[in-house]
């Protein structure tokens, strides 16, 4: 197996500051761009940053951001969690990303998604009954604009190209694209029948069971005659010195941000014993100390042969003090002890 690469994700959650008070988009933006410095002095592989459009999160536009990250940093590669494609134009989404690969001397990365809301579908005009066709299509314009060359294509929702070159174009010539997949199996076959990289959110449940889906990627890779396409688990977690208190600072902004957006999806409130089970073993919130969270990331990196693991390490309203203190004991003691795991 290669290396790991080991890598963060935010979406910017608005934090409170240490009186309990909420911060504002500014400051939460501003905290971004210095969590993302931190990450790239500590020897991260990967920070995303993820795209939504509504109060609890600051970021709409996650390319900004890294171009913030990208002007402050060195080697760490920068990328979306994930660029909501349905609601997007495929050529400005290729456009932005390709000038942060020329600002960023080569570091962009896409994670293209559905995203898990939906109220960019009416801010840009578009109708949720076409949810799966705007992705499809757009999904596919995107992969000919990744090969860099003049492109022909014609859809039922957005307006033709013919013969259309788009610019800037990346220096390497290929920006790595990543399909952010939930659980479904057609997601999976499409990422290999585009040659994108394959990023499952895994946020509930056994990481294990996604297993069935990196099976089913091999097979799709053999079916389209692709190979060696990476994969990747992004997943919520949070690293502190010990276990009692990675879980007592993390369990009221985490049980507070279930509840928020239960509210509107229905879901019962989140139990403390529900929190623990997640915390387990077994579940998939990597919540810890370093070794407990070094575990388990291993276990999953080995089960599910991975190419990356991505830490979600924003947390609703969790400040970012203890954000900042999670990602430098991500850097400096999990991400060594899950290599030596890995080499045992």
């Amino acid at each position: 197996m290669a290396q790991l690469q080991l890598g963060l994700d935010t979406f910017g959650d608005v934090t409170v500051d240490l009186a309990g008070d909420r911060e504002s988009f500014a400051t939460t933006l501003q905290h971004v761009v210095a969590e993302g410095v931190l990450a790239d002095e500590l020897g991260i592989d990967f920070i995303g940053v993820g795209e939504h459009h509504r109060a609890d999160f600051a970021v709409s536009a996650p390319e900004v951001v890294l171009a913030a990250i990208a002007a402050s940093t060195k080697r760490i590669r920068l990328g979306s969690a994930v660029t909501v494609m349905s609601s997007d134009d495929p050529v400005r989404v290729f456009q932005r990303f390709a000038t942060l690969d020329g600002l960023s001397n080569g570091r962009a990365e896409v994670i293209l998604g559905r995203g898990s809301f939906t109220e960019s579908f009416p801010l840009f005009g578009y109708q949720l009954d076409d949810y799966e066709a705007l992705f499809e299509e757009k999904v596919e314009l995107f992969s000919l604009l990744r090969g860099e060359g003049a492109v022909s294509w014609h859809g039922a929702l957005r307006p033709a190209l013919v013969d259309q070159d788009v610019f800037p174009k990346t220096a390497s010539g290929a920006l790595p694209t990543w399909l952010g997949v939930g659980g479904s199996p057609e997601s999976v076959v499409r990422a290999a029948r585009y040659g994108f990289g394959l990023m499952l959110a895994i946020i509930g449940g056994r990481p294990e069971r996604f297993a069935q889906y990196v099976d089913l990627f091999e097979r799709a890779q053999a079916h389209f005659e692709v190979s060696n396409l990476p994969v990747g688990v992004h997943s919520p977690g949070y690293v502190a010195d010990t276990d009692e208190q990675a879980m007592e600072e993390l369990w009221p902004h985490f049980r507070d941000m279930h509840a928020r957006i239960g509210a509107e999806r229905g879901w019962a409130p989140m139990t403390i014993e529900q929190f623990r089970a997640s915390v387990g073993p077994q579940g998939s919130l990597y919540a810890g100390s370093p070794e407990t969270v070094a575990q388990k990331i291993a276990k999953t990196a080995k089960a599910l042969r991975l190419t990356r693991f991505d830490l979600k390490y924003s947390a609703g309203t969790l400040p970012h003090d203890k954000l900042m203190r999670s990602i430098e004991l991500y850097g400096t003691t999990v991400l060594p002890r899950v290599r030596e795991l890995l080499a045992e």
